[in-house]
């Protein structure tokens, strides 16, 4: 049985080219419809709002209709939130959310309440960690909420966020000894199926082992079928979103995930790992084990942190240490690999990658500078914007505007 709405509708109806409705936006994997938008601006250049925050965070907003939601930790006070502010101004207009004291482990650069928010227009869903998976209304009133699932565990803390998809919630619970993929029912939190994978090794011991992933789910038509697809340490695999049922798997990846996943308009997917990272290439919609059918394999690559994007048959990423890469789609090759800023602490990037539809990327680094760059084989940045505090989330893009979350303030770039 298909979803209510359709997967095969999702990619084109979830939601207009003026909403940003989940991390990755509306296509969930950093792609806008839209062009033209701000290159430059600074503290007051090109500047909308500005509004405080109460605490830093890591976490991307979220942008749909007038309102723009993020989520926020107030570390002293044990509180996780969800905030909405008015599009226009600034202004905030509610908080919704719970509190939870007990100890939950996390590197220090990971607040938190790093997961993003997701909406289908009238429900939000939010991922709190060990404190649960919630839901409101679009004013913040509470529908349903799902605090059974256990506890997160793991040395570098949890940052995972929730997926909306027709009438269903899709959700990588981890990383950690639990590691599960989860579909919840979005009117009541229902659990529909789950899919369990081994997990374990926080990276606490003194052998200093770890894995996990913190990949979020891609939704994909593949021919007459749709498919749910997910990167695990070890290898990549694709679900059937209805039911929960492996359709395929890769064998190819490391044991730590940070990227989540990528699919060309040929559908072959594209997945990396982190730390100590591998990379692999696959053509979607086979069944079984289809590691012998990879199109590449690449044994080594550089740290990132950040998911990239795909434009004409080339991959862009930013790595760690703030360096654009170029590779080819078909070989896998590298093709440019380019330091934007530094080196340096500051130039340090662990945003992901946004494409606008004139082929143009934007991300920032912790430094607090947001970079604007051509998608082609060669290098061409077309502007470096500061706005002077630490940036760890990435970009949110809604009718021309820009919407960045700093550790000090949430920014509305563009024209008022």
């Amino acid at each position: 049985m298909k979803l209510i709405l359709s997967l095969s509708l999702l990619l084109s109806s979830i939601a207009p080219a003026a909403d940003w409705p989940m991390w990755r936006g509306p296509n969930g994997d950093g792609t806008t419809t839209e062009s033209g938008l701000p290159e430059k601006w600074s503290t007051t250049e090109n500047v909308v709002w500005k509004t405080e925050l109460p605490d830093r965070g890591n976490s991307t907003p979220i942008v749909w209709g007038d309102k723009v939601f993020v989520t926020q930790a107030i570390e002293k006070a044990g509180r996780r939130l969800l905030l909405c502010f008015d599009r226009k101004t600034g202004r905030q207009l509610w908080e919704a959310g719970t509190s939870y004291n007990e100890a939950e482990l996390t590197h220090a650069t990971n607040p938190y309440c790093g997961a993003s928010p997701a909406t289908d227009g009238k429900l939000i869903v939010v991922f709190f960690a060990s404190a649960g998976v919630f839901c409101y209304d679009l004013d913040g009133k509470e529908v349903w909420k799902r605090t059974d699932l256990g506890k997160q565990h793991h040395i570098w803390g949890n940052g995972t966020s929730p997926v909306i998809a027709g009438d269903r919630v899709f959700l990588n619970f981890g990383p950690g000894e639990k590691t599960t993929l989860y579909a919840f029912d979005l009117k009541s939190g229902k659990t529909l199926w789950q899919h369990d994978e081994p997990g374990g090794a926080s990276g606490e011991g003194a052998d200093k082992k770890w894995l996990g992933s913190w990949a979020d789910p891609l939704f994909r038509i593949v021919g007459a079928r749709d498919e749910l697809i997910l990167p695990y340490p070890g290898h990549v695999a694709a679900f059937d979103p209805t039911s929960g049922k492996e359709l395929w798997t890769c064998a190819g990846l490391n044991p730590l995930v940070y990227n989540s996943p990528l699919m060309t308009p040929e559908n072959v997917v594209i997945a990396f790992g982190g730390y100590g990272g591998m990379g692999v290439a696959v053509k979607a919609g086979g069944s079984g084990d289809v590691t012998s059918e990879r199109l590449w394999h690449l044994p080594k690559v550089s740290q990132r942190i950040g998911s990239g994007v795909i434009h004409e048959g080339h991959h862009y990423i930013l790595s760690d240490g703030g360096i654009v890469e170029c590779r080819d789609l078909k070989t896998g090759e590298m093709l440019f690999n380019e330091r934007l800023k530094g080196p340096g602490p500051s130039s340090q990037n662990w945003s992901s990658l946004v494409l606008s539809a004139d082929g143009k990327c934007y991300a920032s680094n912790q430094g607090g500078d947001c970079f604007v760059f051509k998608a082609s084989t060669t290098l061409e940045l077309l502007a470096t914007n500061s706005l002077g505090e630490r940036i760890i989330g990435s970009i949110a893009v809604s009718d021309g505007q820009l919407f960045i979350r700093g550790y000090k303030h949430l920014w509305c770039i563009g024209k008022k």
